[in-house]
């Protein structure tokens, strides 16, 4: 027999903030989560599987309206009419204090309670499966204690959503360790919360995070999807990660050192997407780009703002085959030039260089003056959209720095050669 084991759907996560690049695929990216879901119900009718088990963050909050909810209702009956078993635990985005609406149940379709622990039993499968919602978002206590007992003779599941001892980027909620979920004497722990897949431990018991279903923003790349396990002999014999969503996140690091022309970034760009793409011809690929290295470009892009952003956009034109959209273009770039003699220089470009040196040799200096710039901006462009005051981290501060220094140094440059024909 067969059990798919996937967690984090985020159903109509609302994605905010796409309308501020100019040329996205706007609906095609608001909807993947759902055609997701629709690819994984579409899986277990294929694999005919005799249960699914979604871990949690089944949304990404109470919904704005019935039709969230409608909707993974009617996947439900697409497996609930196939005779597929489903099991949800809730997490901490759709929590029993989150969702407020309310919608008929559908048979076969178990969501665990948030109040104690349960054990479903099927006994025609030789399965028990353990498992407990969270009843509001916050969760800082184990909840492993308060799993029953594995039941002798059965394949036993635990299905959680939890931080495990922690994981970067993740609220720790109901944080537990390996060694607790060992000592349970389950054979499977179905996990959900983090949003990378990763399989925690090999064996007695198995124990998986499958990720999340659908990426949805350029920091949760590579394939999405979930787990399928096969069971024989009350022992597992097969695992298999299966990728289901239809769009795929990227983020793509360039060295441009030494490149001297948008031709040479162009075919940069080319022979790099070539392969990152190969694999999976058949999905959107949102890629953030990022340009790192020492080179004329960067005085390039300095004179013509948005020329790199450009010359990549239009590498992608000749990309047969392959649905690409560029989410961003990040520029870590440095001129090629001699900045000790530069700061020596009792002129304004020495100023320009000396100040650059002085703000970026400091966090905290940085800080402060990121801060003091960017207080008084109603909104800062798509392109910046991780720029913000209170996210952007030092690296991003001193990239930004960089680029107003070069293109400062570029318009007195320009500045210079007028006074010169003058």
């Amino acid at each position: 027999m067969k059990f798919i084991h996937a967690a984090d759907l985020h159903i109509d996560s609302p994605m905010v903030g796409l309308d501020r690049y100019e040329g996205a695929p706007v609906e095609r990216l608001r909807g993947a989560s759902r055609q997701a879901l629709t690819a994984l119900v579409d899986l277990a009718l294929q694999e005919e599987v005799v249960l699914v088990l979604l871990a949690g963050d089944i949304y990404d909050g109470n919904w704005a309206d019935f039709r969230t909810g409608l909707f993974f209702r009617e996947q439900m009956l697409r497996l609930s009419r196939a005779g597929i078993r489903v099991f949800v635990v809730k997490g901490n985005h759709d929590a029993e204090s989150q969702i407020t609406r309310r919608l008929p149940d559908v048979e076969g379709v178990h969501v665990f309670s948030s109040t104690k622990a349960e054990t479903i039993e099927l006994a025609e499968h030789g399965i028990a499966i353990h498992g407990l919602s969270f009843p509001h978002r916050a969760v800082p206590e184990d909840l492993i204690p308060r799993y029953p007992a594995a039941l002798p003779g059965l394949f036993n599941i635990g299905v959680l959503h939890t931080s495990l001892n922690g994981r970067v980027g993740h609220d720790p909620y109901a944080p537990t360790s390996v060694a607790l979920l060992r000592d349970k004497g389950y054979d499977y722990f179905a996990l959900g919360h983090i949003h990378a897949r990763e399989v925690v431990r090999e064996s007695a018991p198995r124990i998986v995070y499958p990720g999340n279903l659908q990426g949805r923003h350029a920091k949760e790349v590579g394939p999405k999807g979930c787990e399928v396990v096969t069971i024989h002999g009350g022992v597992i014999t097969a695992t298999d990660f299966v990728g289901l969503e239809v769009v795929r996140w990227h983020q793509l690091k360039l060295d441009a050192s030494g490149l001297d022309s948008v031709n040479g970034l162009r075919q940069l760009f080319l022979e790099r997407a070539q392969n990152l793409f190969a694999d999976a011809s058949d999905k959107l690929h949102a890629v953030r780009v990022i340009l790192t290295g020492e080179t004329p470009l960067h005085a390039l892009e300095a004179e013509q703002p948005g020329c790199m952003a450009a010359a990549v956009q239009a590498a992608t034109q000749e990309l047969v085959g392959l649905d690409v959209w560029i989410e961003q273009v990040q520029l870590e770039l440095r001129s090629p030039f001699d900045r000790a003699s530069s700061a020596l220089r009792e002129d304004a470009v020495g100023e320009v260089v000396k100040l650059a040196d002085m703000l970026g040799a400091d966090d905290a200096v940085i800080q402060q003056w990121f801060t003091e710039q960017t207080r008084d901006m109603k909104g800062l462009p798509g392109m910046m959209s991780d720029a913000a005051p209170e996210t952007a981290d030092t690296t991003l501060m001193r990239s930004l720095l960089a680029d107003a220094e070069a293109m400062v140094l570029a318009r007195l440059a320009g500045l210079t050669a007028l006074e010169g024909r003058s």
